[in-house]
């Protein structure tokens, strides 16, 4: 554990999990790029994806933060209301549903009126071309995000005795730059990490390997269902929802679950039909006819 910073950059210092952050949403967007042009996207195909992606990923951080001030505030009134640690899921929710809005905003009423060239270049894909391999992106910003909560000492697990259990930094002071250790906890936060790492590694290989284009059903389903089993193991305080015996990112994780349920049938009724395969309506000039001599 580390949660003092490791160096300062104009009196404010640098974190660790501040770090491992940033690489996280770095290594996220290289490899959309990289997947997008691996599918063929246009030029104009793929900065709407990245560039939205921004905005989505910056709006996902403020939610993450908004979620858990509300689930705080529930808990504890007394309190007040006051933005500062973040919860995953409600910074994954605030990022879909902001990225999905904007999209759409850009689509059918930015796109169609703006004379702007730069927004109005030609598009040989859209979000349902994307969403097969999105979910990869998030989870390899989300493993390193995970890495950053082990310095950090966040997001640990129970007290145990176990051969697996790690020290947690339990407080840093920052005058003394002392950080006080306490027990052995479950590395829940490493836990996750691998597990996160695995999930990528098997969406990735049904994507680009067998063409599967169902990863964020995948995803949704796989990870509600993790998270919902590893809340039974942490022991960081998180909030509560009024009068439930669930945890708030138990039950998101029950409507992460259903959700993905749901996106297997509106994958293959709906979205299928959507989808244009850039990397189908490429014709190499091998492939092309020789002309016809006259």
């Amino acid at each position: 554990m580390h949660p003092q910073p490791i160096f300062k950059i104009f009196g404010q210092g640098v974190y660790l999990y501040g770090i491992c952050f940033a690489l996280g949403i770095v290594a996220c967007f290289v490899f959309l790029y990289l997947a997008m042009r691996y599918k063929k996207f246009s030029e104009t195909s793929s900065d709407a994806v990245l560039f939205i992606g921004v905005f989505g990923t910056g709006f996902g951080v403020f939610s993450a933060m908004l979620f858990q001030a509300f689930y705080n505030y529930l808990d504890n009134p007394a309190g007040g209301f006051k933005l500062g640690s973040m919860t995953f899921i409600g910074g994954l929710i605030g990022g879909v549903v902001s990225f999905v809005g904007v999209w759409n905003l850009y689509m059918f009423v930015i796109r169609p009126r703006t004379k702007i060239k730069w927004l109005t270049g030609e598009m040989n894909a859209g979000l349902c071309d994307a969403l097969p391999f999105i979910p990869i992106g998030i989870t390899i910003a989300h493993a390193f995000g995970r890495f950053g909560c082990f310095w950090a000492g966040c997001c640990y697990g129970k007290t145990t005795d176990a051969w697996y259990g790690l020290y947690c930094a339990k407080h840093y002071n920052e005058i003394t730059g002392l950080v006080s250790m306490g027990d052995k906890v479950i590395p829940t936060q490493l836990f996750e990490m691998f597990f996160l790492i695995a999930l990528g590694l098997i969406m990735a290989l049904l994507y680009f390997r067998f063409k599967f284009n169902y990863n964020f059903a995948v995803y949704a389903i796989a990870y509600g269902i993790w998270r919902f089993l590893l809340e039974f193991i942490r022991a960081d305080d998180r909030g509560q929802f009024i009068g439930s015996a669930l945890t708030p990112s138990q039950i998101w994780s029950i409507v992460m679950v259903l959700i993905g349920v749901g996106y297997v049938f509106v994958q293959k009724y709906v979205f299928s039909k959507f989808m244009k395969h850039p990397e189908l309506a490429v014709i190499t000039e091998e492939e092309q006819p020789l002309p016809e001599n006259e």
